[in-house]
């Protein structure tokens, strides 16, 4: 069984409890001066239309040096001209969300033997945790996207299996197939899957592998049970935002990358451990929250 760590030289992972925004010099600048530009705008006082005729009233034409509107005298009048420059602002004025990635050990197995071996560790700690209910199990999978013409739809190369802050499993099934043990993990009722879209993940499972993944749990059916505001399909990263004030990368040449390589690259290992974790994370949040309908149930009691 292969064991990666994060790199020592690699940036520090963010975890889900440092602080929620980057605000840097310019950022502050460019917040003053949309602040100076409002309150010049309140204070500004236009001409006074004394006609409701619309031929009346000064002719706009757009400045070719200013970029601004200057007004044009009208005929048989001596208005004052004067020119309204919109202020220029350089880039976006906004919180830059920090990026959130998994800080903990990844186990990386590809052989039928390490995936094996993973599956017992898993089902052992979930027997130790002695549970009421079933223990969340972040699920995830990746596959190639594009197959090569003339064949069928790729099958799941890689599956991401995390239930804990500090340790990930991500298992190449595309070279170690779903051994027993790895098969009798998804079909246990133990553990709950949970994750964005889950059910065409499992379906994929049962169709590529002829394993049924149950019980499950969709995240963004769980969100809109416990938030309030109109019901939302959530993505895994718009999810992540909304939780967490924090941003889920989605680099498209690693989440639309070769899954079925022979070894799977560092970033690779990290993107596909990041998103299991994610998913056992909110729903961990998620589920310490109340539902909201019962919420507005005990406030219309109160009100009553």
């Amino acid at each position: 069984m292969v064991i990666h760590h994060p790199g020592a030289g690699a940036a520090p992972a963010s975890s889900v409890g440092d602080d929620d925004f980057h605000w840097d010099d310019a950022a502050e600048a460019e917040l003053q001066a949309i602040e100076a530009a409002y309150a010049s705008a309140k204070r500004r006082r236009l001409p006074d239309w004394t006609s409701p005729s619309p031929s009346s009233r000064p002719r706009y034409s757009q400045s070719p040096v200013s970029g601004g509107y200057s007004q044009s005298p009208v005929s048989g009048g001596s208005t004052p001209s004067w020119v309204l420059t919109p202020p220029s602002f350089q880039g976006n004025v906004r919180a830059r969300h920090q990026p959130i990635s998994f800080g903990g050990k990844i186990v990386y197995c590809r052989t039928s033997s390490e995936v094996e071996k993973a599956a017992m560790d898993i089902l052992s700690k979930i027997e130790s945790i002695k549970a009421p209910g079933p223990v969340s199990l972040g699920f995830d999978l990746e596959w190639r996207p594009f197959p090569r013409r003339g064949e069928p739809p790729c099958k799941v190369a890689v599956m991401q299996l995390c239930m804990e802050k500090t340790l990930c499993y991500v298992l190449h099934i595309a070279h170690s197939g779903v051994p027993p043990k790895l098969k009798s993990l998804l079909e246990d009722n133990s553990s709950i899957k949970v994750g964005i879209c889950i059910d065409n993940d499992a379906r994929k499972m049962l169709n590529n592998y002829d394993t049924c993944v149950q019980p499950l749990m969709d995240l963004s059916i769980l969100a809109n049970a416990k938030l309030a505001g109109p019901p939302k399909r959530w993505s895994l990263a718009s999810l992540t935002e909304m939780i967490t004030c924090k941003e889920l990368p989605k680099p498209s040449n690693i989440r639309m990358g070769n899954w079925e390589a022979d070894v799977l690259t560092k970033k690779q290992l990290q993107y596909a451990a990041t998103d299991a974790y994610i998913s056992w994370y909110l729903y961990e949040a998620l589920q310490s929250l109340p539902d909201c309908n019962a919420e507005a149930e005990i406030e219309s009691v109160k009100v009553s």
